[in-house]
């Protein structure tokens, strides 16, 4: 790799991790300092630092104040986790994506609803059910709160041309969010919903995201029997 390769964060980084793995960098080795690494790869230092400073949030590298940085003895391995389009899902599996929303109304959400979303009691949020279908059958039955002060122009989107869970994803960037999995039994709306047995097992995603100033929306996931999920480390 020449020099002129290096003049992004993305290629030192691609290339210190190859040193990683092919061990010519060994576990609890120090690594050069920035500077000489600056030097080595005809970049600034600045670049340098991003690339060392991503691989150090992977726990790929184990970086202190003034010791240097070495390569991490016992590396944490983080998964990936994206926010899904749905139908891109469904039809990436080569079925046929349709979406039905089985309500959308302003309302003051229960106190625990409330609570994720930071919202002041009495504020009216936009509530969506929605159920996704791939191939005519119940895929993913999706119970929404979205708050009007993060989303603008939300009265005027069209949920049931294009779902909640697309139009959010290519309209209103976010800051972060968290994920919680979990397994529950349907009970009989799950049932009737999701066309299932009572008592069968539903996997199920409770999802937030958030802005600087707003939680954004927050959205349960129940998942008909039989769904498998897929990320990456």
């Amino acid at each position: 790799m020449t020099g002129l390769e290096f003049k992004s964060w993305q290629a030192v980084q691609a290339e210190v991790l190859r040193r990683i793995n092919s061990r010519e960098w060994k576990p609890g080795e120090f690594i050069p300092h920035e500077a000489e690494l600056s030097v080595e790869f005809g970049c600034a230092r600045a670049t340098v630092n991003r690339a060392l400073r991503g691989l150090a949030e992977s726990g790929l590298l184990d970086r202190r104040r003034k010791a240097g940085t070495r390569v991490a003895l016992h590396p944490v391995r983080k998964a990936t986790l994206d926010i899904p389009v749905i139908r891109y899902e469904i039809e990436g599996k080569g079925q046929s994506y349709r979406h039905s929303v089985l309500s959308r109304r302003r309302a003051v959400p229960p106190s625990d609803i409330r609570a994720r979303m930071r919202t002041q009691p009495g504020d009216r949020l936009l509530h969506l059910v929605t159920l996704h279908m791939a191939d005519g059958k119940p895929y993913v039955f999706e119970d929404r709160w979205i708050n009007p002060q993060a989303v603008a122009d939300l009265d005027n989107a069209d949920f049931a041309a294009l779902s909640a869970n697309e139009w959010l994803v290519a309209h209103v960037p976010f800051e972060g969010g968290d994920f919680t999995f979990s397994a529950m039994t349907a009970g009989a709306r799950e049932a009737e919903i999701l066309a299932c047995g009572e008592g069968e097992g539903l996997f199920v995603i409770d999802r937030s995201t958030w802005s600087k100033d707003h939680i954004i929306t927050t959205v349960r996931l129940i998942f008909a029997p039989g769904y498998q999920m897929h990320t990456e480390i």
